[in-house]
C-alpha cells in the first residue's frame, strides 16, 4: 500500500517546531492583554463575499489564492486567508459600535493555494490585533509599539526594522492615485499583464508587484509623500514622535503601501534578512474605510498580523519542555505504589515521567532521554519502610526520603 502523504503545502505541526509556534502564540498573547485586547475567535469559514469585498476583486489573494467551495445548500463558502475581515465582520454582526473602543486579537489557521516556500505555507498559523473605534495617531503608536514588544519579549529586536509610510487621508490617496495611474500609463507596454488588468480598478497594487518588469517600472514612480495634504503630514509627523518619545527605531519606507481603497495613513512593516528573499514577520495598517465597507459605518481601525511559522523559525534557541521528575518501579510488587506517587506529584504541579516498562536500567536510559531532573525510586524495600530514593540525574546524588515527606522534599 502507497503511504499516505500530506497534502502538498501542509504539514505536521510536533516537537521543537510545535515548541516554538507554542511560544509566539504565549509570548503575543501576554503582550497584548496588557494593552487591553482581549481574544476573539471567528470562524474557520466564512460567506465568500466577506473576504472578496474586502480583498477587493483585483488581489492576488482574491483572484488566485482562496480556498472556495459550494456547500450542500448553493452558498459559496471560503476559507478564511487572513484574519481582519472576519473580525471586522463579528464586530459588524455582533452589533459592537455602541462600545467602542474595541480591542481584539486572535490567532489560528488561515488558507492560501500559494507556492509553498520557506515559512509559507498554504495552511499556515497567524496571530493578529485589532483595534476599532480610536481616530487619534495615538492608536497607531500603541499597536506599533505592541508589535515591538512583542518581538522584543521573543528576543528578536535585534534583528527586525521597522518600515513606516503613510498612505495619507482620502483627499491625499486621491491626488497620488492621479499622478500614478498618468506615470504608469506612460509605461504601459513594460507592465505586466496583471498590472495592466489593474491599472484602471486598483492601481497601487502595481506597487506592490513581484515581477521584475513592474518593479523596473515603480522603481522611478512619483513617491506618495509628495501628494500628502497638510492634514495627513501632521498625522504622520505625531505618530513618527510618539515612536521617537518611546525610543521605537523605524525607517521611512516611501514605498510602502497597501493597495486596497479602505487603507489610510499609516502603513507598517516589520522585516528581517534572516528568511531569505521573503523578509516581512509581521505587517499592518490603518484601515479607516473598511467597517462602512462592511456595512458597520464610519469606525476608525487599526491592526497588524504576523505568520507564527515564520516566527518560530527565527527563534534560534530550542523551547523545552519542562523538566519532568521520574518514577521508577523496581519490582512487580511497587507498580500500583508508583502510579499513586506519580498522580499525587501531578497533583502538585510537577511534569512527570513514568516508563511503562523494563528493568530498572531501560527505566533510568529512558529518564535521562526525557531530560529529566530527578527520578523517584521506589523498591520493595523502601516501600515496605514507607520511603524512595530520590536521584540527582544531573549530579548523580541521591539520598533516602520518607514517602510522606516527598513532595515537600522535591519542591525544595
Amino acid at each position: 500500500m502507497e503511504k499516505v502523504q500530506c497534502v502538498r503545502g501542509t504539514y505536521d505541526l510536533y516537537g521543537a517546531a510545535k515548541r516554538k509556534m507554542k511560544k509566539v502564540v504565549s509570548v503575543g498573547s501576554s503582550v497584548v492583554e496588557k494593552y487591553g485586547f482581549e481574544e476573539i475567535e471567528t470562524p474557520i469559514f466564512e460567506f465568500t463575499e466577506v473576504f472578496a469585498r474586502n480583498l477587493g476583486d483585483t488581489s492576488d489573494i482574491v483572484t488566485k489564492e482562496m480556498y472556495c467551495f459550494e456547500d450542500k445548500g448553493g452558498e459559496s463558502l471560503t476559507l478564511r486567508p487572513e484574519g481582519t475581515a472576519g473580525v471586522v465582520r463579528a464586530f459588524v454582526s455582533n452589533g459592537m459600535q455602541q462600545n467602542l473602543p474595541v480591542k481584539f486579537y486572535y490567532h489560528g489557521p488561515m488558507f492560501r493555494y500559494e507556492r509553498p516556500q520557506k515559512g509559507r505555507q498554504r495552511q499556515f498559523t497567524q496571530f493578529g490585533v485589532e483595534l476599532l473605534g480610536v481616530e487619534t495617531p495615538q492608536a497607531d503608536i500603541e499597536v506599533i509599539a505592541m508589535a515591538y514588544e512583542f518581538l522584543e519579549k521573543l528576543g528578536l529586536s535585534g534583528q527586525v526594522t521597522v518600515e513606516i509610510n503613510s498612505l495619507g487621508d482620502a483627499e491625499s490617496r486621491d491626488a497620488y492615485r492621479e499622478k500614478l495611474v498618468a506615470y504608469l500609463k506612460e509605461h504601459y507596454a513594460e507592465l505586466s499583464e496583471d498590472s495592466k488588468n489593474r491599472l484602471d480598478k486598483n492601481p497601487l497594487r502595481v506597487l506592490d508587484s513581484k515581477e521584475e518588469c513592474d518593479k523596473a517600472v515603480v522603481e522611478n514612480a512619483p513617491l506618495y509623500a509628495d501628494s500628502l495634504n497638510e492634514a495627513s503630514k501632521k498625522f504622520f509627523a505625531d505618530v513618527l514622535r510618539g515612536l521617537d518619545l518611546l525610543g521605537i527605531k523605524y525607517r521611512v519606507n516611501n514605498r510602502l503601501v497597501r493597495g486596497l481603497d479602505y487603507y489610510s495613513h499609516t502603513v507598517f512593516e516589520l522585516t528581517t534578512d534572516k528568511l531569505g528573499a521573503q523578509g516581512t514577520v509581521l505587517a499592518g495598517g490603518r484601515y479607516n474605510g473598511l467597517v462602512g465597507q462592511m456595512g458597520g459605518g464610519d469606525v476608525a481601525g487599526i491592526g497588524w498580523a504576523c505568520g507564527v511559522e515564520r516566527l518560530g523559525m527565527l527563534l534560534e534557541e530550542d523551547v523545552s519542555l519542562p523538566r519532568p521528575v521520574a518514577v521508577i518501579p523496581v519490582g512487580d510488587d511497587t507498580y500500583e505504589a508508583a502510579l499513586k506517587i506519580a498522580h499525587d506529584l501531578r497533583l502538585a504541579g510537577f511534569a512527570v515521567e513514568q516508563s511503562y516498562s523494563g528493568n530498572m536500567k531501560k527505566r533510568m536510559i529512558k529518564a535521562n532521554k526525557a531530560n529529566a531532573l530527578k527520578a523517584v525510586i521506589i523498591g520493595s524495600d523502601e516501600l515496605a519502610d514507607g520511603t524512595a530514593t530520590i536521584k540527582d540525574l544531573d549530579s548523580g546524588e541521591q539520598k533516602t526520603v520518607a514517602l510522606a515527606n516527598l513532595i515537600k522534599e522535591l519542591q525544595e
